[in-house]
C-alpha cells in the first residue's frame, strides 16, 4: 500500500476503533501527534507501535517539536528553548551559536527517533519582522542570513540523528499581522519585498532540504490564493525558481486562514492540485471520513518519492540515549543560551 496524501490526528493516548479504520484507508499517509497523545515514554512508544503495525509500508508519524511555546512532548523530553534564544546568542557569540544550533538539532531529533517518530515540523524559518505575534520568538532572527545559517546547522544536527527537517511557513508568515489559525492572514507586500524572506529556503535547499510546510498566508499583490493553495508559489517559485525537490506539506486545513473552500475535503483537493504532496487535517474529526473518501485515488508517483524520503533512520533506545555522553553534552550546550537580548536603539 502506498502512502496517501492525508495526514490526520488522533484523539487520545491509544487508538480508537474508528481511528484504526481511518488509518488503513489508502488516502491516509501519516499521523500528527499532539500533547494530548503523550502521557509517558512507554505509552508513547506503545501508541507509535500500534500506528506502525496497521499497514506496510507504515505511516509517517510527525509532531510539532519546535521548542519554546510549541513543544508537544515535554518532560522527560528535554525542554527546548525558543529559537529566538539562539538568535540572541548569535548576536553575542556567532560561531558558538552555530555550534549550539547543531547540537540542539541533534538533541531534538535524537529524542524523537528514540520513540520512533519520523519527523518534527521544524524549524520555523520566518524572518522576525516584529509583526506576526503567532511567530514571535519562534523565529531565529530578524536577519535572513542569520536565520539561514542557524537553520542549516540545526538541520545538519537533526540529520546526524537520523531525521530530516521540514522548514516552515513558506514563503513566510512574517509579514502578516493576523494569526492564520484564527483569521485570514494577508501580507500586502509586492514580490521584490518578499525576496529576502526566501533566503533561508534557498540556502537550505542548496544543502538538501527534504520538507517544506506552506503557510496559509495570502499575498494579494502576487497571488490572491493563500500560499498553500497557490500553484504559483508551490510550483513556479518553490519547485521552479528555488529548485526544491522534496515534500511539500500544507498547514492544517482546519485553520481559518485555509478558508478557500467550505469543506476540508475541498480544501485538500485544491492544495494537492496546487502542488502539495501531503495535507494536514487536525482537530476536525467530523470531517475526516468525508476527506478520506474525496482523496482516495489521488496518489502520484512524484509525491510517493518525496514522502518516502522523510522516514526516520536509526535511533537509540530512550535509556541508551539518556546515558550517552553526546546527549549530556547537548543538554549542557543549551545552558549557554541563557543570554539577554541585545538592546537595539533606533537612530
Amino acid at each position: 500500500m502506498s502512502l496517501g496524501p492525508l495526514m490526520i490526528d488522533v484523539q487520545g493516548t491509544a487508538l480508537s476503533a474508528e481511528e484504526r479504520e481511518w488509518l488503513v484507508e489508502p488516502a491516509v499517509g501519516g499521523v500528527i501527534l499532539f500533547t494530548r497523545n503523550f502521557a509517558d515514554i512507554e505509552q508513547l512508544q506503545d501508541l507509535v507501535g500500534s500506528i506502525r503495525s496497521l499497514r506496510s509500508p507504515d505511516l509517517l508519524i510527525a509532531v510539532d517539536q519546535e521548542g519554546g511555546r510549541v513543544q508537544r512532548f515535554k518532560e522527560p523530553f528535554t525542554r527546548l528553548p525558543a529559537m529566538r534564544t539562539l538568535g540572541h546568542y548569535y548576536d553575542e557569540h556567532p560561531q558558538q551559536a552555530l555550534e549550539v544550533a547543531r547540537q540542539l538539532g541533534w538533541l531534538l531529533a535524537s529524542e524523537l527517533r528514540a520513540v520512533d517518530i519520523d519527523l518534527s515540523f521544524a524549524p520555523v524559518v520566518d524572518v522576525d519582522r516584529g509583526l506576526a505575534e503567532v511567530i514571535g520568538d519562534r523565529a531565529f532572527h530578524e536577519d535572513a542570513d542569520v536565520v539561514a545559517a542557524l537553520a542549516r546547522e540545526l538541520a545538519a544536527g537533526a540529520k546526524d540523528a537520523g531525521m530530516v527537517v521540514v522548514a516552515k511557513h513558506f514563503p513566510t508568515h512574517a509579514g502578516a499581522r493576523a494569526d492564520s489559525h484564527t483569521a485570514l492572514a494577508v501580507d500586502t507586500r509586492e514580490y521584490p519585498a518578499v525576496l529576502d524572506d526566501l533566503v533561508p529556503y534557498r540556502r537550505l535547499i542548496e544543502t538538501g532540504l527534504h520538507g517544506v510546510m506552506a503557510g496559509h498566508v495570502s499575498f494579494p499583490q502576487i497571488d490572491p490564493r493563500p500560499a498553500g493553495f497557490s500553484s504559483w508559489w508551490l510550483e513556479e517559485q518553490l519547485r521552479g525558481e528555488l529548485g526544491f525537490r522534496g515534500a511539500i506539506f500544507s498547514d492544517d486545513l482546519a485553520m481559518a486562514g485555509a478558508g478557500i473552500a467550505e469543506s476540508c475535503a475541498e480544501r485538500a483537493v485544491i492544495a494537492l492540485q496546487a502542488g502539495c504532496d501531503m495535507v494536514l487535517l487536525c482537530n476536525r474529526s467530523e470531517e475526516i471520513s468525508q476527506t478520506i473518501e474525496r482523496l482516495n485515488g489521488l496518489l502520484t508517483p512524484r509525491s510517493q518519492l518525496h514522502l518516502i524520503r522523510l522516514r526516520g533512520q536509526g535511533g537509540e533506545s530512550w535509556q541508551a540515549l539518556r546515558n550517552s555522553r553526546k546527549w549530556r553534552d547537548a543538554c549542557a550546550a543549551l545552558e549557554r543560551l541563557d543570554v539577554k537580548p541585545t538592546l537595539r536603539l533606533e537612530g
